[in-house]
């Protein structure tokens, strides 16, 4: 079992940034691929980054604002949000796969506004 804990969401304006943080249990954190989604209101959730042990991919969206990061020691994930547009609203979900399971953390809001 793996529990995800985010935190980091908030109020900003167009142009702002935000860094959210996935803090997640377990003793082998280092060998899960991690991902951060979302999901605006009336929208699917979508992809926004994942990172593993050798890669880290970016949904075009975000390509160039955001940037994953991962402190093994820690076990925690994160998501630097710059230059945040108001279609970058939505509620943002930290992911973790491990043995072909998926775990989602509650959620945390971001929204952009002025």
């Amino acid at each position: 079992q793996v529990q995800l804990v985010e935190s980091g969401g908030g109020l900003v304006q167009p142009g702002g940034s935000l860094r959210l943080s996935c803090a997640a249990s377990g003793s082998i954190f280092s060998r899960y691929a991690m991902g951060w989604y979302r999901q605006a209101p009336g929208k699917q959730r979508e992809l926004v980054a994942i990172i593993t042990s050798d890669s880290i991919t970016y949904s075009d969206s975000v390509k160039g604002r955001f940037t994953i990061s991962r402190d093994n020691a820690k076990n925690t994930m994160y998501l630097q949000m710059n230059s945040l547009k108001p279609e970058d609203t939505a509620v943002y979900y930290c992911n973790a796969k491990t043995f072909g399971i998926n775990y989602w953390g509650q959620g945390t809001q971001v929204t952009v506004s002025s």
